[in-house]
């Protein structure tokens, strides 16, 4: 059973680079200066880079645009967050926080100094021990937050019930949904791709593809710096990502190819974990996972522990990545003990030039 939480501070309620430059770049703060003199009474802020974060401003800005409501949304980061300050001026009345609740007491500050709601949406364990108490915020702070759904979905299906119960009230020349027909199917089935990776369940056929035909676009998931962001994410296609996700995967695969030829023994630990091959991987560390996993496989087959290294150089010490096609092996087990982390199938950690030379052992031939 998914845990989740809807919490209301006092009260209970049903669940209804350069970039990071432009963050509070001049255009951002106009942007915010021109709401503030016209009066605009919605504020969304949505977590960038995230792609949970960009289809939740995406949806709270069709809910508003179905209803002609003014609505300012903007991309937040913690490397370049705003200010309190910023967002205080006459005429707010609400603020979503859409895939995260913001720095500690942010949220809260927010609701004391502009009397306006906050309401936050996010999917992180982490966030539970973040929410302040209710003695420390008032009755119009409400976090909605759910382990068990992605921030997107939560904001898709609370913005489509809130548009929904206006139309049965009295909902003339209101659209019957938050997407329509041409949209609804394609932009379920890519949240369902999102979540998946969000919860980090990787249950969905060619997740991984997705994952990588996806990245393509994180840069451009600023609606400051990119107008067009919206309509972007309208027209993407789960099926046309993992396409592209494919085809990048079968050019890295043939990349590392290229790698076995230069395949050596590894004493993991001067050999107190066993020996595995590795590969020195200088000239395209990017592709470590796969190199890694196919490292795995040959270590196997010449009776070596099943598992990958691949060693390239950063600074001026030696990155080890470690992976494994066996579900027996804890490769994060090796690099715990030199500092390092990881999952038991994927892990890394650093080390210095002169003992990795205690560990290498002679080539091998392809």
């Amino acid at each position: 059973m998914p845990i989740s939480l809807l919490h209301r501070c006092r009260r209970i309620t049903p669940s209804l680079s350069s970039s990071f430059r432009q963050l509070r770049s001049d255009a951002t703060l106009e942007a915010i200066a021109k709401a503030a003199a016209e009066k605009t009474p919605i504020i969304a802020l949505y977590n960038y880079p995230s792609f949970s974060g960009a289809f939740s401003a995406l949806f709270t800005h069709l809910f508003h645009s179905h209803l002609h409501l003014p609505c300012l949304v903007l991309p937040f980061s913690s490397v370049v967050p705003f200010r309190v300050e910023d967002l205080c001026f006459e005429g707010l009345k609400t603020c979503y926080f859409l895939d995260f609740i913001g720095p500690k007491g942010f949220a809260v500050q927010l609701s004391r100094r502009t009397a306006c709601e906050v309401i936050c949406f996010d999917h992180r364990k982490s966030t539970f021990s973040k929410i302040p108490s209710a003695e420390d915020c008032s009755a119009k702070l409400t976090f909605h937050v759910d382990v068990g759904r992605s921030s997107s979905r939560a904001v898709y299906e609370y913005f489509s019930g809130q548009l929904e119960c206006m139309k049965s009230l009295d909902g003339n020349g209101l659209a019957s949904s938050l997407l329509n027909s041409d949209d609804q199917c394609r932009i379920e089935l890519l949240l369902n791709y999102l979540e998946d990776g969000d919860l980090r369940q990787w249950r969905l056929p060619d997740i991984r593809a997705f994952s990588i035909g996806i990245s393509e676009w994180r840069s451009k998931l600023n609606c400051i710096t990119n107008p067009h962001m919206y309509e972007q994410l309208l027209e993407m296609s789960a099926k046309e990502l993992i396409m592209m996700g494919n085809s990048k995967l079968l050019t890295r695969k043939d990349a590392a190819k290229e790698f076995m030829e230069k395949v050596f023994k590894l004493r993991l630990g001067r050999g107190l974990y066993g020996e595995c091959l590795g590969v020195r991987a200088d000239s395209n560390p990017d592709l470590s996972d796969e190199v890694g996993k196919e490292l795995s496989f040959r270590s196997a087959a010449a009776g070596l522990r099943p598992i990958g290294a691949v060693v390239f150089m950063q600074r001026r010490n030696l990155k080890v990545c470690l992976r494994s096609t066996d579900g027996s092996v804890d490769t994060s087990e090796i690099a715990k003990a030199y500092g390092g982390g990881g999952s038991p199938c994927s892990s890394s950690f650093i080390i210095r030039m002169d003992e990795y030379n205690t560990w290498r052992s002679v080539n091998l031939s392809s």
